[in-house]
Formats: C-alpha cells, structure tokens, sequence
C-alpha cells in the first residue's frame, strides 16, 4: 500500500507543481529563447465587422456601453452593432431602444431574447442574424479602446487564425485585497497566454473582447462558455485561436470575495468536461504546442481541486515512513492555516491574502464539481455587483 500512497502522493505533488510553478516557468523560458516569434499584423485589413453585446439586466451601465462602442476608430460603413438582450427585465431594452431611436445614423440594433438560457445561447441567436464578415463579441460592463476593433481585425492575417481576443485589463486593481490579488494572477495569466498565442495557440480566451469570422461561429451548448470553448474548437480543426494585446478592454474585477468567488463558481460549471474535453488533445505530433499547452495551463489547473485533497490524505497515510513527510505535511497545514489567519485577522499582507485567495479558487473548483453532479450548473447567472 506504501508504494500506492507514495504514487499518489508524487502525482499529486506534480500536478499543483506544475499548474502553479513548472508550467508558467517553461513558457516564460520559451518566450525569452524564441524572442524572434513576434504577432503579425495587417492594418489594411477592415472587413465588415458586427460588434455583438450580450446584456441581461444591465441598465446600470448599458448606456455607457453605446457610448463606447459607437466611438470606436473603424470604418463607419463596416461596421453595424447588434445588442443581444437575454430575456432582461429591467430597463436594459428601454434605454437600447432610446438609444438607436436618439442615433439614426449608427447601424445598430436590438434582438431580444424571448427565455433567459444564458450568454451563449444569446449569442447563438443573435448571430443567425448577422450579415457581416466578421463578428466581435464584447461584454457590457467592458469598456473597449478606439482602436480595438483595428487591432483585432489587423491580427487576421492567415486564413489558420479563426480566432482574436483582445487584452482584458482591470481599472480596479488598489481597490481591494481581492481585486488586488485577481489582478496578479490574470496580469501573470495574459503573460502565458501572450507567449502561447506566439507559438501556436491559446488554450481560453476572456469574454470581454474577442474575434472571429461569422462563417466560422459555431453554436456551442448553452451551458460552455466561448472563453474555454471556442479556441478549443478551433484548435482541434487545426485552426489557430490567438492573442492580440494590443485590442485592449477595460473591467472591474470583484472588489468583494463574495463575487469573486461566485465567477469562480461559474468558470468551473463544467470542470470536469474541461479536464480532457478530446482525446485528440493528447496526440502531439498533430497538436503539437497545443497538447503540452493544454495539459499545463488547462488540464492540472482543473485537478488542482482533487490533487490538494489527495496530496493531504496521502502525506498523513505516510508520516510514519520519514521526516520528508512530516515537514511536507506540516508545510500542508502551515499553508492552509495562512488562508485562516487572513480570514480570521483581514489583514491586508500581502502573502496571506495571496494564499486566502488560492484558497477560494479550490473551493469554486469544489463547488463546480458539486453543481455538476448534482445538475445544479446552468448556464446562466447573476452578475457581479461590484464590477459595475
């Protein structure tokens, strides 16, 4: 049984290595080797481009939302805004239909969406309708840069790249602890998803800004996310899903743990899909990039939940064997006590808040896992009140 425990307990060990440390560290070495992969750009590039909002009980800040977009630095005659209401029940529609009512120059309309299924089911809808070549899907509470849309458009220079997403950067970062501490780990994340956009692929994208052509939209089921699903999808048809960050987008992050935690929650509604979505995933020699990307950036993240759990269980199933396991078991406890402490004192120091945070994100995994076997995940939510 020793030889049993002691394989969990390495495999385990490997996987939140590897999520956390070994795979960020490779690819930051990868970008410093291969300097010279750089993201190539054609700013003559400016198809017709429909700019999709998807809101649902936004009145708080769909306005702000209009006035963005309708500023943005693109050719007018190209480019057409589709506002994709999911069954809202506020004022969201009132104020969209006052606007296009108030501007009879833009190009903009509204569809409704007769019953609330969720973001993607919202877009699914609304794309049947779409007449342009291209099609940019932007969140409501996101706040694009004028030239975004240039930008995403001008990182289409393959007929192999079906997919662009833009930079999410967060206004909110010094608000709070856990705005704080989600903006570390999303700055570190885009730094990855930078350098694995070079090479080949991203692995997931961010639902604030993102691209592709309408002839390539695929109807995903209501309950997956674009974010995870689309450069998925794209990369198993050999397609190129990438990173363009200079198309930036602006958001609050959760300025409360309370919906930082609940977003978490709806990442992981379906965790255990995302383990090992396809088997294609492991066949390198097709893959190539993508298979070791994947595996590390996606695959040991969405075990985390179940390796801390095992990695606990093990170290205490062998604490008679050797002092190795009693320090690694005490390091176990010190870690999560941290987490305690920084609950229990709300201090604001760095290290604890970081280990608090890291905390959280394991129990949204758990809490995941739960809505998934018991049913209890849909695909549609409440939003953030603090990032509006």
């Amino acid at each position: 049984m020793d030889i049993l425990y002691k394989s969990i307990f390495y495999i385990s060990a490997f996987i939140i290595f590897w999520a956390m440390i070994g795979y960020p560290l490779s690819i930051k070495i990868l970008g410093k080797l291969f300097k010279n992969k750089t993201l190539k750009k054609d700013y003559s590039h400016q198809p017709s481009v429909t700019v999709m909002v998807v809101a649902h009980n936004e009145e708080k800040v769909i306005l702000e939302k209009l006035k963005n977009i309708i500023g943005l630095d693109y050719p007018k005659d190209k480019l057409e805004f589709l506002i994709a209401s999911d069954n809202s029940t506020d004022r969201t529609n009132e104020f969209v239909r006052k606007f296009i009512k108030e501007h009879p120059n833009i190009k903009m309309r509204l569809y409704e969406v007769k019953t609330r299924k969720g973001k993607t089911n919202a877009q699914n809808e609304a794309q049947k309708t779409v007449k342009t070549d291209f099609l940019v899907m932007t969140d409501a509470n996101s706040m694009l840069e004028k030239n975004s849309i240039r930008e995403l458009m001008a990182a289409f220079t393959d007929d192999d790249i079906a997919y662009v997403t833009g930079k999410l950067s967060f206004i909110n970062k010094k608000s709070s602890d856990v705005s704080s501490a989600e903006g570390s780990y999303w700055d570190n994340d885009l730094a990855i998803r930078e350098i694995e956009s070079r090479f080949q692929t991203i692995t997931a994208g961010n639902g604030a800004l993102y691209a592709c052509r309408t002839k390539d939209y695929y109807d995903f089921d209501p309950i997956q996310s674009h974010d995870s699903a689309m450069p998925l999808y794209f990369a198993l048809l050999g397609k190129r899903a990438i990173a363009n960050h200079d198309a930036i987008a602006y958001e609050k992050a959760g300025e409360v743990i309370e919906d930082e935690f609940g977003r978490k929650v709806r990442m992981n509604r379906i965790i255990l899909k995302h383990i090992l979505p396809d088997l294609r995933i492991l066949n390198i020699f097709k893959y190539k990039w993508f298979t070791y990307f994947y595996f590390g950036h996606r695959t040991c993240r969405y075990l985390l939940w179940i390796a801390h759990l095992l990695l606990f269980i093990s170290n205490i199933l062998l604490l008679k064997e050797s002092w190795f396991y009693i320090l690694t078991f005490s390091g176990q406890v010190l870690f999560y006590l941290t987490a305690v402490i920084r609950i229990v004192t709300k201090s604001n120091i760095k290290y604890l808040t970081l280990t608090y945070y890291y905390c959280v994100t394991l129990l949204a995994q758990w809490v995941g896992v739960y809505n998934v076997l018991t049913g209890k995940a849909k695909p549609f939510w409440e939003k953030a009140e603090s990032t509006r």
